[in-house]
């Protein structure tokens, strides 16, 4: 039996989550697909991972018009990455209906995506300098939007997109539904979402700390200098299937994937500042295994729900504890296990406090020494090791 019956969504809703062998709904989405459904505005708190976007997506889709010439649902995102990913899970949703759907972001053609415009779009997935750009051409309309929604509200706010997004929430219908979704539920957010929505409810999802069971957490002690050497001495001893290396700035990225390609190891770099094309086939390549790391910046990375990652490392901790969690969080997924390795110094114990305060548990901390003769070989082809799985 399909557990989403319960919600009595349509029955083409249904059929598209048997498709993609969706059992049971999670706990946002319990919590939040029948409040969306009343048409009621909803603010949302839940970590990636925990099935959010089908919370918003199902009982939206279900609200819409198949018949409609006009724009009904508009989902912001904070990046091009996360758009597509919407794109690519609202694509199989509305398979074999009469739908509409444009992905509407940077980096791309604007002619190509006003020809499509031009015939009528059901459903928009945007970042906020594009679209805002299109209204203030005329070729998008918010004036008989029934859905609007703002993922990742926090990362949006946290960019810069608060100007935008208000502009955005001005010219849209006043009457339009309005569904915030948001990993951390700050005061910032929520000044946001309450100046625009009407009697909003509010729906969040159980603490991430359950999610944190399944996930094995070490801290590697050495200093910057040492670092490389450190993170080169774990990739050697744990040589994951795919794993994701976390910097805190484009240029620490840039250096790091430098220096272990040129150790002979799998890796590509991802970051705002390089093409959206070379972002879309390092996130390809990525999934399909081609690589066996990824190294990013927390922006460039967000959102993103990649299966078949077993490990993260930190090679810089983030800036609050709620990252940490967001980064970390994106292994261990459906009860699998998963492996967290953060290296440290000295200056990062008073960030490394508030991490143990939030995950409610003392990290055991590891120093680092250097290994005798050490060889690193983690060179070997990904593709045809057998034994990294």
């Amino acid at each position: 039996m399909n557990a989403f019956k319960e919600f009595c969504l349509a029955d083409w809703l249904l059929e598209g989550i048997k498709k993609q062998h969706i059992k049971s709904p999670t706990e946002i989405q319990k919590r939040a697909i029948p409040q969306i459904i009343e048409g009621l505005d909803v603010i949302a708190q839940a970590p990636t991972g925990t099935g959010k976007t089908l919370a918003y997506l199902l009982p939206s889709l279900n609200r819409l018009s198949t018949h409609s010439k006009t724009l009904q649902m508009l989902i912001l995102a904070p990046t091009r990455e996360l758009a597509l990913q919407i794109t690519e899970e609202t694509k199989k949703m509305i398979d074999g209906q009469s739908l509409t759907l444009l992905a509407v972001y940077g980096g791309v053609d604007t002619q190509t995506q006003l020809k499509k415009l031009d015939k009528g779009i059901d459903i928009i997935v945007a970042t906020p300098g594009r679209l805002i750009d299109h209204m203030k051409q005329g070729s998008i309309d918010l004036s008989k939007l029934k859905i609007l929604i703002l993922d990742e509200a926090d990362q949006m706010l946290l960019l810069g997109f608060k100007n935008e997004v208000e502009f955005i929430l001005k010219n849209a219908c006043k009457d339009r539904q309005l569904l915030c979704f948001s990993a951390t539920l700050d005061r910032d957010v929520k000044k946001l979402a309450y100046r625009y929505m009407r009697s909003p409810v509010e729906c969040q999802a159980v603490t991430e700390t359950i999610t944190l069971e399944n996930i094995e957490q070490k801290l590697i002690v050495t200093s910057d200098r040492w670092k490389t050497e450190a993170l080169l001495h774990s990739l050697e001893y744990t040589n994951p299937f795919l794993g994701v290396i976390f910097c805190r700035t484009i240029r620490r990225v840039d250096k790091l994937e430098f220096e272990l390609s040129q150790r002979g190891i799998g890796c590509e770099k991802l970051h705002g500042d390089l093409s959206q094309n070379v972002r879309q086939r390092t996130m390809k390549a990525f999934r399909e295994g081609k690589f066996q790391y990824l190294v990013t910046t927390d922006v460039a990375a967000r959102g993103l729900d990649i299966s078949g990652v077993s490990h993260i490392y930190n090679y810089d901790l983030p800036e609050t504890a709620e990252i940490y969690i967001h980064r970390i969080g994106r292994t261990g997924r459906m009860g699998g296990k998963g492996h967290a390795i953060s290296f440290i110094s000295q200056k990062d114990e008073i960030i490394l406090t508030e991490i143990e305060k939030a995950i409610e548990m003392n990290l055991p901390r590891t120093p680092f020494e250097r290994p005798e003769g050490f060889v690193d070989r983690s060179h070997r082809h990904h593709k045809d090791d057998k034994n990294t799985v």
